[in-house]
């Protein structure tokens, strides 16, 4: 018993250093970042990095080479000893230089927001953001993050852009807002971190996650003698139409293409249509994230096969149809059930 009482307080005490650095880190974090947002504002969808909002402190290296500099001036003046002060000086020359070209790196360098897809729960969503350097020198080791997730790391020559990706963890649907996101550097030598903060106001759609478990979806209801969809249907030859995004590979008119360059839809009519109506209220569960994702698998999998689907939910309703467009407004509209705007 004794031998428990004593390994009890040792554990917590290997434990509470880390712990309580990792609380002051993360408070004196969201301080710093309140105050840099009450300092710059909102940003636009296009920013400029001006000096006064490049913010830079010494790394562990730095430090641990900024008391190595200063040792090394004790020593000299305690012999007197003219090459150790020249290279104390020297030391001290590259590390003012060091600090002045890696908030140099990032002065100047152009953000823009340039989209991002839909990503389904679960997956992480990609905010993609072009930085251009339209300065005639190069910048190096530039990177974007948030919390933890960050970037791969990119060079800029002279007037480059790159799109940076800066993948975001997601666990629930709609929208979800990138509020803040930094970008860093720490060259050269890595003796010093200079960042900058940015206030965009970013965000993304996240559709339900397809259930893994999703029963049969309802039966396919056929309409003889119907016209066919202007994208579908093999059965009497009706003509061609412009190309509309979606359209089966095999019902381009290739040799029409080859001809005039304009790329053409062949249209089909007088055959039978087949839908199926996915509706909400027909699922018998009675919790909405998950008829939500069953709806979803319905969609995604109905989706693959080019079949007409419409669907029903409470104070809206999608007509049988299909293509991207129509799965895009369905899956939009099934992320923002029921949220606020």
């Amino acid at each position: 018993m004794s031998s428990i009482q004593w390994q009890f307080p040792r554990a917590l005490k290997g434990l509470r250093p880390t712990f309580v650095a990792r609380r002051i880190r993360d408070g004196a974090t969201a301080r710093a970042g309140q105050w840099a947002r009450k300092r710059q504002g909102k940003d636009s969808e296009t920013t400029t990095l001006r000096p006064g909002r490049v913010y830079i402190l010494p790394t562990g290296v730095g430090l641990v080479f900024a008391l190595m500099a200063f040792a090394m001036l004790l020593g000299s003046m305690n012999y007197n000893n003219n090459l150790s002060f020249a290279l104390t000086f020297l030391l001290a020359g590259i590390g003012l230089v060091a600090m002045h070209q890696c908030q140099r790196n990032l002065v100047g360098l152009e953000l823009t927001f340039a989209g991002t897809e839909p990503v389904f729960c679960g997956q992480s969503i990609r905010f993609r953001v072009a930085i251009t350097n339209r300065s005639k020198s190069a910048r190096y080791g530039i990177r974007i993050y948030h919390d933890n997730a960050q970037s791969d790391v990119h060079d800029l020559a002279a007037g480059e852009s790159k799109v940076f990706v800066l993948p975001v963890a997601t666990d629930r649907r709609g929208w979800v807002e990138l509020d803040r996101f930094g970008i860093r550097t720490l060259f050269p030598f890595e003796l010093f971190r200079s960042w900058a903060w940015l206030h965009m106001g970013l965000r993304g759609l996240v559709y339900p996650a397809p259930s893994e478990d999703a029963p049969e979806p309802p039966p396919t209801c056929v309409a003889h003698g119907h016209r066919q969809h202007d994208a579908r249907g093999e059965e009497d030859f009706a003509g061609l139409r412009r190309y509309h995004e979606g359209d089966s590979p095999r019902h381009v008119a290739w040799k029409a293409y080859a001809r005039s360059g304009q790329l053409l839809s062949k249209k089909f009519a007088g055959a039978d249509t087949s839908s199926q109506w996915f509706s909400f209220d027909d699922i018998e569960s009675r919790d909405i994230e998950e008829r939500l994702s069953i709806l979803t698998r319905w969609i995604v999998s109905t989706d693959r096969t080019s079949a007409d689907y419409g669907l029903r939910l409470p104070g809206k309703e999608f007509p049988p149809a299909h293509g991207d467009e129509h799965r895009r407004r369905c899956l939009e509209a099934l992320a923002l059930f029921e949220l606020g705007p």
